[in-house]
């Protein structure tokens, strides 16, 4: 029987001396009872949570120790083939950060527990982010301007389109350069943009050329405070220091410069992380700035870049681009507007699954319906019987276990923008049905956004944090956590987490089976909302029910490389009871979103203590990369994890 916790014993007086100390006593318990009460509270609920049996129903959370010199504010985490993980903050919702260049990444090694700060070159705040097939992390986008609400504006700014009409010469207009109206105010270019040379073309042999000027879009803003920078008309602007045929040819275009709100803005820049280097290297810039991209893997190893917010804060009108990491550059993708953070999961060769789950910025009736999309043929069909689809920004979505299933869930969400809506809804869909749709699901405890999805090597569903309301509002965060059963259809408790998480909140698979979380970017500290949130930097580390099991499966060996449709064999103890073997893709999550998880199921055959286990040969079930492999005894215990590079 486990042991109660010991009692405090009394000061046991006799006589008159007993009823005089009893009465102070009993009088010094009442003016204290609170602090009392929850003292021994909190005392009985350290002993139940610590106790053998409660782990082996519940787990347990524990705090990682990180030094507060590397500590920071995760938007970012990556589950690196290293073992590691990336954690990326950039200016971390922090504009002093930002105006001051501050951008910050750490890596973590969880078997270590040591840290490592690393060079961040630019603000890879709210970028996307996706694992290339030879492990190196993709990370496009990031913050080139923070939100300035209307009344904090000082500055009149907006869109300029700069038009160049020689079609000789292309111009790149630095970061600074200035634009003058007819009446001689001044805006300043707040980035560099590169403008193409015009287009020439000849009408007949005998016809006079035409020449169409190429444009791009600038954000600039007046080089003087007040409202004097601000017009509601159409003019034309010229470039300070242009002269002669420069001058003509080379001009910027505004209709509205103005002290209204402005929006976050994206940049063009990307890079790649090596996992053995740490470092970045910086590659081809995309044609769109975005801030809050997705980032999406396909079949040949590409990567799909989708939606975002521009260089003058608006959601990008449909402009999706592919990387190829053979070149390093990027190139026209199909057409198709989405909002931020849309997220997308690979189900077939040059198709996308689009949940509806996105992460707020865009309006509430363009790019919402879910569906599924056909990058070859740019078609799009809409799948239908999502209850509440007015509830699904910052829901979470996961492709259900084993991916072989196509199977799709999405868990809570709430309502567009800073909506106090959420709800408990979950909804799944069987995409190899004849024809797809949703259908409710078993409901989350309380209605809950920012839920925290990881799969896991026994093939369940780990949730986590989240709260009711925006942004944690209210005192609204969830201290509570619990395991989906996609066999079984329900949820199972689980213990529940010390640390509430609600916005800008991670959570990933470890190759030992425990999960990690990070992050949570609270709007206020308290329940009246009169003190400002504080960003949650401690990392909290859920160890399953199953490592508390006794003692776990052995996995050995085996090779660093496997082809699709070929063979890997791996060593472990004779007897073990293996029942499944499981690959999984590593983690890479921001927003609720995770761009990359994804468990395949592996054929697998015993020969004494030699465990040989089939990779499936469709590129649209396992793009290349590398994977995580753990084999799974009966009782549902994972080995820790094998790395192994597939493609």
């Amino acid at each position: 029987m486990p042991q109660r916790p010991s009692r405090l014993k009394a000061f046991r007086p006799t006589g008159r001396k007993k009823l005089l100390g009893a009465g102070v006593a009993l009088a010094l318990i009442g003016l204290n009872a609170p602090a009392v009460v929850g003292f021994a509270q909190d005392q009985y609920h350290d002993w139940a949570i610590n106790r053998p049996s409660y782990k082996a129903a519940r787990g347990h959370w524990d705090l990682a120790d990180m030094p507060k010199r590397y500590q920071l504010n995760a938007i970012h985490a990556v589950m690196l083939r290293t073992g590691k993980v990336l954690l990326i903050a950039g200016s971390g919702n922090d504009v002093h950060h930002f105006e001051g260049g501050t951008f910050r990444s750490t890596i973590w090694d969880p078997v270590k527990n040591t840290f490592r700060k690393i060079d961040t070159p630019d603000d890879m705040f709210c970028a996307g982010q996706a694992q290339l097939p030879d492990g190196k992390i993709l990370i496009a986008g990031g913050t080139g301007r923070y939100e300035a609400l209307k009344g904090d504006v000082k500055r009149a700014g907006g869109a300029m389109v700069v038009k160049n009409e020689n079609p000789d010469k292309a111009r790149v207009i630095p970061k600074g350069t200035v634009f003058r109206s007819p009446s001689g105010t001044e805006y300043r270019a707040q980035t560099t943009v590169r403008v193409p040379a015009a287009k020439k073309r000849q009408a007949g042999r005998r016809g006079a050329a035409r020449v169409t000027a190429s444009e791009v879009r600038v954000y600039v803003e007046a080089t003087e405070d007040g409202p004097k920078g601000i017009t509601n008309t159409t003019e034309q602007y010229t470039v300070k220091g242009f002269k002669g045929a420069e001058r003509r040819n080379v001009y910027g275009i505004a209709n509205k410069l103005g002290l209204d709100k402005k929006d976050f803005q994206g940049i063009r820049g990307a890079y790649e992380f090596d996992p053995v280097t740490e470092k970045y290297t910086e590659v081809g810039s995309m044609a769109e700035a975005r801030w809050y991209p997705t980032l999406t893997t396909l079949t040949d190893g590409k990567v799909l870049a989708v939606s975002g917010l521009d260089e003058i804060g608006q959601v990008v009108p449909g402009k999706n681009e592919v990387y190829d990491p053979a070149t390093k550059t990027w190139s026209k993708a199909p057409s198709r507007y989405f909002p931020t953070y849309p997220s997308f999961f690979l189900t077939g060769r040059d198709r996308v699954f689009y949940t509806g789950s996105n992460a707020g910025y865009g309006p509430a009736d363009k790019g919402r319906v879910p569906g599924m999309w056909n990058l070859r043929s740019n078609s799009f069909t809409p799948v239908r019987g999502l209850s509440h689809p007015d509830i699904m920004e910052t829901s979470s979505s996961v492709l259900l276990p084993p991916a072989q299933d196509h199977r799709v869930m999405v868990l809570g969400g709430g309502g567009v923008g800073e909506s106090k809506k959420a709800t408990a809804r979950t909804a799944l869909i069987d995409l190899d049905d004849a024809k797809p749709a949703f259908k409710d699901g078993p409901e989350l405890p309380v209605k809950t956004r920012y839920l925290n999805s990881v799969i896991m090597p026994d093939d369940t569903v780990f949730t986590t944090g989240g709260s009711s309301d925006y942004r944690g509002r209210g005192a609204s965060d969830i201290h509570k956590a619990q395991f989906y059963d996609p066999g079984k259809n329900t949820f199972t408790g689980a213990a529940a987490p010390a640390v509430g998480r609600d916005y800008h909140t991670e959570a990933l698979l470890l190759p030992d089976g425990r999960v990690a979380v990070f992050g949570s970017d609270p709007l206020f500290s308290d329940k009246a909302g009169t003190r400002l949130g504080r960003f949650e930097q401690r990392v909290e580390v859920y160890t399953p029910p199953y490592l508390f099991h006794g003692k776990r499966p052995g996995l050995s060996g085996g090779p660093g490389q496997v082809a699709r449709g070929g063979a890997a064999t791996f060593r472990t103890a004779k007897g073990a009871d293996i029942a499944s073997v499981r690959m999984i893709r590593p983690g890479s999550a921001t927003h609720v979103t995770d761009f990359d998880q994804r468990s395949v199921a592996l054929g697998m055959k015993r020969s004494g203590d030699r465990l040989t286990v089939r990779v499936p040969d469709d590129r649209s079930l396992v793009p290349s990369g590398w994977y995580m492999v753990f084999a799974v005894d009966k009782h549902g215990t994972p080995s820790k994890a094998r790395w192994v590079r597939v493609g």
